[in-house]
């Protein structure tokens, strides 16, 4: 069997320490991995901190030139980086390739923002004393980054660390998820490929014990994860001085309102909430539906379900839901779902499946003190709640620990307005589900959701330092 070595200051490194790399949908080893030790970590940290000296060094062209050759490569591979992003995730290859194309864009974006990187002219001669003096600003590049990045978009989300890191002069080392680690190998072998700088890009597979390690070291200048509110603000607490950047979980309120196109909306709200088995931090878990159309719009969504939202083998072109990541992922779902109905809850869509397969499933009843509705599923399922008014569907939507994007269907324009000012959240999504993502856009969320923002030259703003010259003519 072949091993996946870490990729550290340009080269492959083979460790005795060994990761299987198991299929969610077959059981069977598709991959294995070296793990990297504490002396791999002090070896990339090291070698990260003189890529730094080079990368800031780096013209805006050299930057931009950089990352068009990551473009260029991975577009060169993009069929393979899909079908190891279905085999180590699980994920439905339509998914799959469409998160390929996305982290194509992603680093586009990057190239283009590399060379549009700069600051503004400050008039400073605002008092009679201070006549004569003008101020640049100019953002430098902050060091070296630390990306922690999870399993349910392995390929794009390591994108989102790695484009706007370099972009800004900032060398990158990746500790991808340790159930799909070999996407981001694949990352690594194209830059190695292209021959660009050693330690600008470093792949370490690890445990997490020394990843928390690592995310306790000065001499990494930034944490920037992805993963379950627990585990992000727990490292938060660990980072010391270090800037963080935290994109973690959520449980999506999505509003139907009266007036809304119901077919549409059904549509929309049934590829949110299902899509990747529900593994997605801004799927729809809540759905929130005006009592006036509450019966009609259910009929329609549990029709939408049955017709187009097929759940089974990730290979095939019409899955939406392919398997949960791993058997206690899926067990944790049925036993909330089955808390729920214990409850009083009623499961009127759906059942349990088997294995790490769950296919769609929709609750109603549900009451504020269930998981369900409280906490984040991240799973194939759905609660539906009537409302009576609007300004009380957004009250349920705050009703959250979680900020991340809200959804809201509805034709009425003070709605929209109401519903921009009103939500906790990252992002208002009009006429369509929460799940709804452009690479460019500010993603981030309030409350437990996470602090800072991704989307690429907002991220940049994260990953640089901000400095004044102040001029006297």
């Amino acid at each position: 069997m072949d091993f996946e070595a870490c990729f550290i200051d340009g080269k492959w490194v083979s460790t005795a320490a060994r990761l299987e790399v198991l299929s969610p949908w077959s059981g069977e080893v598709v991959g294995e991995v070296c793990l990297a030790g504490p002396g791999e970590w002090e070896a990339a940290i090291s070698a990260a901190e003189r890529a730094a000296v080079t990368l800031r060094k780096m013209s805006s062209q050299e930057r931009r030139e950089m990352l068009e050759a990551l473009v260029a490569g991975v577009k060169a591979c993009q069929a393979e980086l899909a079908q190891t992003i279905v085999a180590e995730g699980g994920k439905p290859i339509t998914y799959a390739r469409g998160e390929v194309s996305r982290g194509v864009m992603t680093l586009s974006l990057a190239a283009e923002e590399a060379a549009r990187l700069g600051g503004e002219v400050l008039p400073l001669d605002l008092t009679r004393a201070t006549a004569g003096r003008w101020g640049i600003t100019r953002r430098f590049p902050v060091g070296p980054v630390l990306g922690i990045t999870p399993f349910n978009f392995p390929f794009n989300l390591v994108a989102h660390k790695v484009a706007p890191a370099l972009a800004a002069g900032n060398p990158i080392i990746i500790k991808p998820s340790s159930a799909c680690p070999l996407t981001a190998l694949k990352l690594a072998e194209v830059w190695d490929q292209a021959g660009l700088p050693a330690g600008g890009l470093q792949v370490l597979p690890s445990t997490s014990r020394l990843a928390e390690a690592a995310v306790a070291d000065d001499r990494l200048k930034v944490l920037s994860f992805t993963g379950s509110a627990a585990v992000g603000w727990d490292l938060k607490g660990k980072a010391g001085k270090k800037r963080v950047i935290l994109e973690l979980g959520g449980n999506a309120a999505c509003i139907i309102d009266a007036g809304a196109d119901l077919a549409y909306a059904a549509r929309r709200a049934a590829i949110g909430a299902f899509a990747h088995a529900g593994q997605v931090c801004i799927a729809v878990q809540r759905l929130l539906v005006h009592r006036e159309i509450y019966e009609s719009f259910q009929a329609i969504f549990l029709q939408t379900i049955e017709a187009k939202i097929p759940a089974g083998d990730p290979a095939r072109e019409e899955t939406v839901i392919g398997p949960m990541i791993d058997a206690q992922a899926a067990a944790r779902v049925r036993q909330w779902v089955q808390e729920a109905k214990s409850g009083g809850a009623t499961l009127v869509a759906g059942n349990p499946g088997a294995g790490n397969l769950i296919p769609a499933m929709v609750l109603t009843g549900v009451t504020r003190e269930m998981k369900v509705w409280n906490q984040e599923v991240f799973g194939p399922v759905v609660v539906l709640t009537p409302f009576d008014d609007f300004a009380q569907a957004l009250a349920l939507a705050n009703d959250s620990d979680y900020g991340l994007q809200a959804g809201v269907f509805t034709p009425n324009l003070a709605h929209m307005w109401q519903a921009f000012e009103t939500l906790e959240v990252g992002g208002v999504i009009i006429n369509d589900a929460p799940v709804f993502r452009l690479d460019h856009m500010p993603y981030g969320g309030t409350k437990a959701s996470g602090l800072g923002r991704e989307g690429v030259r907002y991220a940049m703003e994260e990953l640089t330092d901000l400095r004044l010259l102040a001029l006297k003519v």
